[in-house]
């Protein structure tokens, strides 16, 4: 398993390549940016005899290389867009107005390495197994969200609950609070009214009392004895002191 050629282009200009191996891969990779020219983002891979040739466009650059067919496409792929971002971090803008084999130089190098690395170093396959199953799990994920999406009648139903349930709730609270009040306010003015008339028939039978008093001292006075020891009784009655 190995990945023998690698390039990275602006379109169809060639902006750096290298080759493991003596082989006619540059000019089929030259055929294949002609006729992809006018794609936009891809992946694809095309098979010519044993070799498979696996190309990645996103924003207008390419990555291409060539490996044996026992290398599957997970590894290339996972080489393709390793290049692609390590190239973009690299030359940024540079990119747009690049000449032929402007970052060859450079960067043939770092296709060298990444070639060998993910031709023959195991850690390469391992850590793209991982990627794939983080990918399959967030499109599980967004797979399910969109089930749930198509239930967006029940979803809507059960919000559409909750919220009458949360105003019934409310409403509950504001009636109890409401009755609270009602009732505190009954018990006061009932505790006001018998206080009230009370302290009403207390003054009354007071001054009923007074009254009658004075009558008694009149009458003791005009030594009228009876009658005062008669309204005095009458008072001592209407006080309530005598037993």
């Amino acid at each position: 398993m190995a990945i023998l050629y690698a390039l990275v282009a602006r379109g169809s200009v060639v902006l750096a390549e290298f080759t493991a191996a003596s082989t006619n891969a540059s000019a089929i990779a030259r055929q294949i940016l002609e006729k992809t020219l006018r794609d936009n983002d891809i992946n694809v891979s095309y098979s010519q005899d044993r070799y498979i040739f696996h190309v990645k466009r996103t924003d207008g650059l390419t990555v291409l290389c060539m490996a044996d067919e026992s290398a599957g496409r997970r590894i290339p792929f996972a080489f393709l867009e390793d290049m692609h971002q390590r190239f973009v971090r690299t030359y940024g803008g540079a990119v747009l107005s690049a000449l032929p084999y402007g970052m060859n130089d450079e960067f043939s190098r770092v296709l060298s390495q990444q070639m060998e690395y993910y031709s023959n170093d195991p850690n390469a396959d391992r850590i793209n197994r991982l990627k794939g199953e983080m990918s399959q799990v967030r499109n599980v994920m967004i797979e399910n969200i969109d089930k749930a999406l198509e239930r967006g009648d029940h979803l809507e139903l059960l919000v559409d609950k909750t919220a009458n349930m949360q105003g019934n709730t409310f409403c509950f609270r504001k009636q109890a609070r409401r009755f609270k009040n009602t009732v505190w306010w009954r018990n006061v003015r009932l505790t006001y009214t018998f206080r009230t008339l009370t302290l009403l028939c207390v003054y009354t039978c007071l001054a009923l009392s007074m009254e009658v008093f004075i009558y008694s001292l009149k009458y003791i006075i005009e030594g009228r004895i009876d009658e005062s020891i008669t309204y005095y009784s009458l008072a001592l009655n209407i006080a309530g002191l005598r037993s």
